[in-house]
């Protein structure tokens, strides 16, 4: 920073903040007021110089009204620095002058101390009245000591120091010169560095100090050179160049001069093109005048004065054409402005309806997923339980490809189900990946397993080949990873006959606790066309389908891309038509050994011995009563039936349970209000809600009723009993704290 040309600036930047630290605010009133005067200061920081007038002089007259003396002072300070800026000069020192009669008023040192100090700048390095601009600085110096703000003392007396040498007043600018030497280190500022060497050079220059005046020049420079402060370096080039002249050294002195010129040229470009614009009308009108005077001497004195005042009409005219053309530009300009703002309001009204609409509609999609999810969850667990029931009682029908038909079909119709659900999910982003310990090698093997009924159908072998170097516990969410996979590999044994298909992982990547395997799903199936790859992936779509039909809704692949975003990873494909294809995929899993120790440490496996429990089910669907009860006794435990909320009610007056298996969607009184009722009786009974609902749907509120866990239907028979031992036990252990 230059104190010489940039000080004035600076301040005008910092002061104006700063005034506004120190304003008082008692009333409403003068808040409105110290508002107006911050939109005034920031208006004119954008260069809106006229809105920032209007304002500032707007707040001046609320502050004269109520007689604030100190915010009538910032506003004359903000008015003078709006003409400093327009480069009206005088105008500016008289709104500082106002400022002062008005700050002088109070006890605001630092109002005071900022308006000397800005009219010291503008004196000093605009006016080139020294004296004065020194005055101005010692003034504002007094305040600063009153305030014991050593860092302004020091920035000011910079400003005194550079005035008095800039004047050859040494002997005035010494004792300043030693004080900021003196304090600099501790309160000054970089930005200082390279102008105070510079001063120290000349100081030292003048009074014949020739090896301590080279050091300070040589530090400013080098100084400069390594930092930002350009108008400083050049100015020490410039000092340093007079001093070795001084001294007799012309040829550094000339090539100090040389750098000062080169840098001040890089500085001041664009103004020695003014200056040369301004130079050239000049001699022009030089040249004007000199023909002027040969007329003079030829015509009389009234023909030029004719001459003369039809150049001025005439360049009247043509500013007056050029003020009309603005003005005309302007209203132009103004009315496009209005009809734009009037199309965007419009557009933007049209836009909030349309995302009502969307919100809207994706409510009602949500609402008629889950509806249609219950509908068709609720007749499947009648399916698939039966089915169980005729394969354990009649082991004959074991091998039975009708009962095996129908089991795999409303397997299928739930798969196609929970892929619907899912894609909703996901596109709601209401999935979170969950951290669970896993083994690569246990899941591609889980997977192989449970699709080898698809495999043996198509006569397609499955050959599973995972890198040794992957860790054998890694963590990750198992439940999404087992979903790409069985989507893929299923897709794969789809549209491959008599043939083979891979699934290979290998450690890519090592970073930190991170290990990132690469999977390949590759099959000598069919393969998709170049056109069809890119739409693959989009939901609904099936490429190359025939009379022969292959089975499936066209969403595994786009659930499939839609989880692998949630990974932080894509999908890639390989495929050639009546080759097969390859499906490429990278998925980071954390390894950490303590945790997944930590992980494995906290499941909770149940090994005492089976126990005859009472469960109660409280369930209206005939069929599903039928199962679950099925379900039940075949585990030896006792199973009661209640049809509804309130037959439920009257046998838990009589009877206790140790469980309470509760449906959900059930006429007169549903399982929420069912379960608050039984809480407010003071049965402390587990109740597992059996619902066909999704558990994101109704967790907060089963919860809220007092329900101890969700389970989906249909289920494992497995989980069932998993669930039942766990909350029986979590019952037994709160009886024997409390």
């Amino acid at each position: 920073m230059s104190p010489k040309r940039n000080v004035l600036y600076l301040l005008f930047f910092l002061n104006v903040f700063g005034f506004f630290s120190t304003a008082q605010s008692k009333s409403y009133s003068k808040e409105e007021i110290k508002n107006l005067s911050k939109l005034a200061t920031q208006y004119m920081y954008d260069a809106n110089f006229e809105k920032s007038l209007v304002t500032s002089r707007k707040a001046l007259d609320h502050a004269i009204k109520i007689k604030d003396d100190n915010l009538i002072a910032i506003n004359y300070n903000i008015i003078a620095a709006n003409f400093n800026f327009l480069v009206e000069f005088d105008k500016a020192i008289f709104y500082y002058n106002k400022g002062l009669l008005y700050a002088n008023k109070t006890d605001n040192n630092f109002v005071k101390s900022k308006l000397y100090n800005n009219l010291g700048n503008l004196y000093c390095f605009e006016k080139k009245q020294f004296k004065k601009g020194v005055n101005y600085y010692k003034k504002a110096l007094e305040f600063n000591i009153k305030m014991s703000d050593t860092s302004q003392i020091i920035f000011t007396k910079i400003n005194i120091v550079w005035a008095s040498f800039d004047i050859g007043d040494f002997e005035e600018g010494l004792p300043h010169l030693n004080f900021i030497n003196r304090f600099h280190p501790k309160f000054g500022d970089k930005s200082t560095i390279v102008a105070l060497n510079m001063l120290n050079g000349m100081y030292y220059g003048n009074i014949d100090k020739k090896s301590e005046s080279n050091f300070y020049f040589k530090n400013a420079i080098k100084l400069g050179n390594a930092g930002n402060e350009k108008s400083d370096l050049s100015y020490s080039y410039y000092e340093y160049s007079k001093f070795l002249y001084k001294v007799g050294d012309y040829k550094n002195a000339y090539l100090n001069l040389d750098s000062y010129k080169k840098i001040d040229e890089e500085i001041y470009e664009i103004g020695k093109l003014e200056k040369a614009n301004v130079a050239g009308i000049n001699l022009e009108v030089d040249e004007y005048k000199r023909e002027v005077v040969k007329i003079e001497n030829q015509n009389k004195l009234q023909v030029q004065i004719i001459r003369k005042s039809r150049i001025i009409l005439f360049l009247f005219y043509i500013i007056f054409g050029i003020l009309l053309l603005l003005l005309y530009s302007i209203y132009k300009n103004d009315r496009f402005k209005k009809k734009v703002n009037a199309e965007l309001r419009l557009t933007n009204e049209e836009l909030i309806v349309a995302k009502d609409n969307a919100i809207e509609a994706s409510k009602l999609k949500s609402q008629f997923l889950s509806t249609i999810s219950h509908e068709l969850r609720t007749p499947l667990y009648g399916v698939v339980g039966i089915t169980n029931m005729l394969l354990e009682e009649h082991k004959e029908l074991a091998n039975s490809p009708h009962l095996a038909s129908l089991k795999f079909s409303a397997r299928y119709l739930l798969s196609l189900v929970n892929d619907v659900l899912q894609i909703n999910k996901i596109e709601e982003n209401r999935i979170v990946l969950e951290s669970l310990t896993l083994n690569i090698l246990d899941e591609i093997i889980m997977i192989k397993n449970s699709l080898s009924f698809l495999a043996k159908n198509n006569d397609t072998i499955i050959t599973v080949d995972v890198d040794q170097s992957i860790p054998e516990n890694l963590i990750g969410d198992k439940l999404r990873f087992s979903q790409i996979l069985i989507n893929l590999v299923s897709n794969a044994l789809k549209f491959t006959k008599n043939g083979e298909v891979f699934i290979l992982a290998k450690l890519v990547n090592q970073e930190d606790q991170l290990r990132f395997v690469e999977f390949k799903i590759k099959d000598t199936g069919v393969g998709i066309s170049k056109v069809d790859q890119d739409k693959i992936f989009d939901k609904f779509v099936q490429v190359g389908r025939n009379n022969t039909d292959y089975q499936g809704t066209g969403l595994g692949l786009s659930i499939v891309k839609q989880l692998l975003t949630l990974f932080n990873s894509t999908i890639a494909l390989e495929s050639e038509v009546g080759v097969g294809s390859t499906f490429t995929f990278t998925i980071p899993f954390e390894y950490n050994p303590e945790k997944t120790k930590e992980i494995i440490n906290n499941i909770q496996v149940d090994l005492s011995e089976k126990q005859m429990y009472r469960v109660l089910v409280v369930e209206d669907n005939k069929i599903n009563q039928i199962v679950t009860q099925k379900i039940i006794n075949k585990n030896n435990f006792v199973c009661t039936l209640a049809d509804d909320g309130f037959q439920a009610l009257e046998i838990l007056e009589n009877e206790v349970f140790d469980i309470i298996l509760m449906d959900i969607n059930m006429p007169i009184m549903n399982g929420f209000e069912t379960t608050k009722k039984i809480r407010r009786k003071g049965i402390k009974t587990p109740i597992i809600a059996l619902t066909a609902f999704t558990k994101a749907e109704i967790i907060e509120e089963g919860i809220s009723a007092g329900m101890n866990d969700i389970m989906v239907k249909p289920f494992e028979p497995i989980q069932l009993f998993q669930v039942i031992n766990d909350q029986i036990e979590k019952a037994k252990k709160s009886d024997l704290n409390s």
